[in-house]
């Protein structure tokens, strides 16, 4: 099979194909006479095992780690990507008690429009979090999504000194 039918076959970008050649995570079992890819049944069998890998969020170089010494490797890897999709469930958790807790109390979602530092400190703490509960939040946010906790201390116009200090707080925790 070549690389267009491989990749079509299993709704990828030829590209996406080529990448994994370059990185060799996935090379084709030899050339055709007009010098194609062409993939072996076995090639199919490993991309479809680096689908499966890829859906539960594990990098490339996770990826080539564990199909080199799948037995070593794959318990630990999906271990370690469980704890981290743990960690990510609860930081949206936390984000969707903020949600909630600024739509149920109306006269706070107006305040809002106006936020800065202080009044986001006082309504997380109207909403039951401890210091504790504030280092994790960014801790969970700065790891989740790094841009956009950098945006919202901007937003909450933080100088960039005590914005870069919060984040590399969150980093080390």
């Amino acid at each position: 099979m070549t690389i267009s039918q491989l990749a079509r076959k299993h709704g990828l970008s030829r590209s996406t194909l080529l990448y994994y050649d370059r990185i060799g995570l996935l090379k084709p079992a030899g050339r055709l006479g007009n010098d194609y890819r062409h993939y072996s049944p076995d090639n199919e069998k490993r991309l479809r095992q680096i689908r499966l890998y890829r859906q539960t969020g594990l990098p490339l170089a996770g990826i080539r780690k564990i199909l080199e010494r799948p037995k070593r490797d794959l318990a630990a890897a999906l271990e370690r990507q469980l704890h981290e999709v743990l960690a990510q469930m609860e930081a949206l958790r936390g984000r969707q008690r903020v949600i909630v807790e600024l739509l149920k109390n109306r006269r706070l979602l107006e305040q809002v429009r106006n936020m800065d530092r202080e009044k986001w400190v006082r309504l997380l703490r109207a909403s039951g979090f401890t210091d504790e509960d504030l280092g994790r939040w960014h801790r969970d946010f700065e790891r989740t999504d790094p841009a956009y906790h950098q945006r919202f201390l901007e937003f909450l116009g933080l100088p960039p000194a005590e914005i870069h200090a919060v984040r590399e707080h969150s980093r080390r925790q």
